[in-house]
C-alpha cells in the first residue's frame, strides 16, 4: 500500500483547525494498554466497581425497551432520563428544573456546544490556571483568546479574575464567559471556597458574563463538607437559573462508556444549543439515556457512588504517603479531598514534558503539566490519577517516579559542579527523601 501523505491537503485545511492539538491523555493511550505499564496518566473512573451481573441485570431491562432504545430521539433527550439528573442535582443539592435540562454526548460535546454558541474568532475565556485540557481543545475551535487566572489552595482567586477582565476591558477584549471546575478541579484537586464561589457571580454579574460551571466530580467527596454549586447558590439568591451554564456527566458517577452528559442552563440558552446539537448529531444515543434511566430508577446509585469513593479515597491515601516517602525534596503536590487527580509540582529547572519518556521506559506514566495551560506554560507540573490504579501499584509507581525525578535532580547537581563524568550516585547528600506531605 502506498504511502499517504497527511499534509498533502494542508493549504485545503480551515484556518480555525490550526489551533487545535490532540490532549496529552489521548495521546498516551496506546501506551496506557501497554502490559506492564502503570499508568497514573488517565482520568478513568473505575467502571470495574459497576459489577457483572448489575450490567447483565441492566441489559435485560434495556431488551424489553428496544424499539424505543434503538431508534432516534429529540435532540434535547428523553423525558426519563431529565427526570433522572434532576434528581441527580438535587442529591447535590442543587434545585434543579427537568425544563432546564440538556442532553449532550458526555460533557464534552457540552463544551463544544457552549463555545459554538457563544465564541466568535477572538472572544475571550477567563480559565483556571492550570485548566482541564479537553475544555482548551473544545475551545480551540474556535479561536478565543484565552486567560489563565492563578488558583491557590482555595480555587481560583477572584482579585487576580477581577484585575483579568479589567485589564480585558481596556485592550477591548470581549469575554464571554469565565470557565471553572470548581470541585476537585482538573487537573489542580483543588475545590473552590465557598465564598469565593459567591464573589465568582458577583463578578460574572458585575462584568455581564456566564459562567460555565463545569461538575464532573462533584459527588467524588472523601473527606470534608459538601459545598453548594454555583448554579445552587444563583438559584438562591436569584430565584431562577441565569447566567450559571451547569455542565454535568454520567461518565464519574456510571460510566464513561454511555457517552452521556447534561448541560443545565436557562431556556434562551438552551433554545441555541439546540440548534447546534442538531447540526453536530441529531441527536444523544436511546440506547444509553434508557440504560441510565433505568438504573437510576430501580438500582442503588449512591450505593455505587459511596463505593466508588471508598475505593478512590484508599487509593488517594496510598498516591499521598507515597508522595510523602519516596519524593526528593521541593517537589510539591495537592491534597485533594475527591475527584481523581493530584497536581505536583517539581522544581522549576525540571521540564516534565521532556522526562516522560524516561518514565514510560520505566513503565510509569503520568501527564505533563503544560497541556493544561493554553499556551504550554509550567513545564515542571504533572498531573497524578489515583482513581484507575491499585493501591500498591500506585505506591510502586509513585516510587520508580520519584527515582526518575531524583536522577534528573542529580543530574542537574552534577552539571553545576562540573562533574558531569562521574557516576550518577542515589546517595548524593544533596538530595533527600520527603519526610511528610507537602501542599504546592
Amino acid at each position: 500500500m502506498p504511502l499517504v501523505d497527511l499534509d498533502r491537503f494542508d493549504f485545503l485545511y480551515a484556518n480555525r483547525v490550526k489551533g487545535m492539538k490532540t490532549a496529552a491523555t489521548r495521546d498516551l493511550m496506546a501506551t496506557l494498554s501497554r502490559p506492564g505499564i502503570i499508568s497514573l496518566a488517565g482520568g478513568f473512573p473505575d467502571t470495574r466497581a459497576f459489577g457483572e451481573e448489575a450490567f447483565r441485570d441492566l441489559s435485560s431491562a434495556i431488551a424489553r425497551d428496544s424499539a424505543q432504545a434503538l431508534q432516534y430521539g429529540p435532540t434535547g433527550g428523553l423525558e426519563g432520563i431529565k427526570d433522572v439528573i434532576a434528581e441527580v442535582m438535587r442529591a447535590e443539592g442543587t434545585p434543579a428544573d427537568q425544563d432546564n435540562v440538556f442532553i449532550t454526548t458526555g460533557a464534552q460535546q457540552a463544551l463544544d456546544l457552549v463555545a459554538k454558541v457563544f465564541l466568535d474568532e477572538g472572544d475571550a475565556i477567563l480559565c483556571e490556571g492550570p485548566t482541564y485540557a479537553g475544555a482548551l481543545n473544545a475551545f480551540a475551535a474556535y479561536r478565543p483568546r484565552i486567560a489563565h487566572v492563578p488558583m491557590d489552595r482555595a480555587g481560583i482567586i477572584p482579585s487576580a479574575a477581577r484585575e483579568t477582565l479589567k485589564r480585558a476591558k481596556k485592550q477591548g477584549l470581549h469575554v464571554k464567559f469565565i470557565y471553572t471546575v470548581p470541585n476537585f478541579q482538573n487537573p489542580g484537586g483543588v475545590t473552590l471556597a465557598k465564598e469565593r464561589r459567591r464573589e465568582l457571580l458577583d463578578l460574572a454579574r458585575e462584568f455581564d458574563l456566564v459562567i460555565v460551571e463545569d461538575n464532573p466530580y462533584g459527588m467524588l467527596r472523601f473527606e470534608g463538607e459538601p459545598l453548594p454549586t454555583l448554579a445552587a447558590l444563583e438559584i438562591e439568591e436569584h430565584g431562577d437559573v441565569d447566567r450559571v451554564v451547569y455542565l454535568g456527566t454520567f461518565s464519574k458517577i456510571f460510566a464513561p462508556g454511555v457517552r452521556l452528559g447534561w448541560v443545565h442552563a436557562q431556556p434562551g440558552i438552551l433554545h441555541k444549543i439546540n440548534v447546534g446539537k442538531q447540526g453536530a448529531d441529531l441527536c444523544s444515543s436511546n440506547l444509553s439515556q434508557i440504560m441510565i434511566t433505568s438504573y437510576f430508577q430501580n438500582g442503588d446509585w449512591k450505593g455505587y457512588v459511596r463505593r466508588l469513593n471508598a475505593i478512590y479515597k484508599e487509593r488517594r491515601d496510598a498516591m499521598l504517603a507515597a508522595l510523602a516517602e519516596f519524593m526528593p525534596k521541593d517537589v510539591y503536590w495537592t491534597h485533594p479531598e475527591g475527584g481523581l487527580f493530584v497536581w505536583a509540582t517539581l522544581p522549576s529547572y525540571l521540564d516534565a514534558t521532556a522526562m516522560l519518556p524516561r518514565a514510560i521506559a520505566k513503565n510509569v506514566a503520568y501527564v505533563p503539566g503544560e497541556g493544561f495551560y493554553a499556551g504550554g506554560e509550567h513545564k515542571n507540573n504533572m498531573r497524578l490519577n489515583f482513581s484507575f490504579v491499585e493501591s500498591e501499584k500506585i505506591r510502586r509507581g509513585i516510587e520508580v517516579l520519584a527515582d526518575v525525578i531524583r536522577e534528573r535532580v542529580e543530574l542537574r547537581t552534577d552539571l553545576e559542579r562540573g562533574q558531569t563524568g562521574r557516576k550518577l550516585s542515589a546517595t548524593n547528600p544533596l538530595v533527600q527523601r520527603a519526610t511528610a506531605g507537602r501542599d504546592g
